[in-house]
C-alpha cells in the first residue's frame, strides 16, 4: 500500500534536523550584526530561530529574547547551546507554527530572517503580523534571500524571490508612522558544498517604528 500521507510544515521543518546533528553554523546572521550594531538592546522577537545562533548573539549582547520556531529539535539544540554560553536565563524557547499561532507581546526588535519555505507558509501574512508586533520606537528586520545559491545546477523558474521593495508594499504599512533605514541587496559570504568560499545575494529592509 502506498504511503500517501503529505508531512505537515512541522513534520517538515523537525525532519531536516532530525537528518544532522547540526544544520546551521551557530554564527549569527552577517545582516543582524550590521544592522543592530547601533541599538540599545531591549526586548527582541527572533522569528525561524532554527538552532539559536542570532538569539544567542543577541543575548550575549544583553538583549532578552523571545526564541521561535516551528522544529521541537531545533528549539531544544538552541535551548542546550543557549544554556552552554551562559544566556540560557535571557531567551525564552517558544514552538511556533506562525502560519497558526504568534508570540504575544510587543519588541523592540523583530528580526525575520530567511522566512522561505518549500512547504506552505504565508510568508506576507507573517510578516504583516511582525510589523504589529514592533513596539513604538523599535526596529524591523526582515532578512531574505534574492536569488538561488551560485551552486544551483536547474533553479526552479517559479521561485521568486521578493526584493525589499516588494516586501515593503506586501507588509502595507502606514509610511507616515515608520521610516525605511535600509532597503539593499548584498553578497553574503559562505562556505559552498565543495568547501570553498562563495556569496549568495540577499535582501535586507530594516525599518524603525515612530516612537508613540
Amino acid at each position: 500500500m502506498t504511503d500517501t500521507h503529505t508531512p505537515t510544515a512541522e513534520e517538515f521543518w523537525d525532519a531536516r534536523y532530525q537528518a544532522s546533528d547540526r544544520v546551521f553554523s551557530g554564527n549569527p546572521n552577517t545582516a543582524l550584526l550590521r544592522e543592530t550594531a547601533e541599538l540599545i538592546p531591549g526586548r527582541a522577537l527572533d522569528l525561524g530561530c532554527g538552532e539559536g545562533g542570532d538569539a544567542i548573539w543577541l543575548a550575549e549582547q544583553g538583549w532578552h529574547v523571545t526564541a521561535t520556531d516551528i522544529s521541537p529539535t531545533a528549539l531544544r539544540r538552541g535551548a542546550d547551546h543557549a544554556a552552554t554560553a551562559g544566556v540560557g536565563d535571557r531567551i525564552d524557547w517558544q514552538q511556533h507554527d506562525l502560519a497558526n499561532s504568534f508570540p504575544a507581546g510587543a519588541f523592540d526588535l523583530v528580526s525575520a530572517h530567511f522566512l522561505h519555505s518549500p512547504v506552505e507558509l504565508p510568508r506576507g501574512e507573517v510578516l504583516r503580523t511582525a510589523a504589529g508586533a514592533v513596539a513604538p520606537g523599535g526596529t524591523l528586520l526582515i532578512v531574505g534571500h534574492a536569488g538561488f545559491p551560485p551552486w544551483e545546477a536547474e533553479p526552479d523558474p517559479e521561485v521568486h524571490f521578493p526584493t525589499p521593495d516588494e516586501v515593503l508594499a506586501d507588509l502595507a504599512l502606514p509610511m507616515d508612522r515608520w521610516d525605511v533605514l535600509t532597503a539593499d541587496t548584498y553578497q553574503r559570504p559562505l562556505i559552498g558544498p565543495d568547501q570553498r568560499p562563495t556569496t549568495r545575494p540577499d535582501n535586507t529592509l530594516r525599518l524603525r517604528r515612530h516612537p508613540a
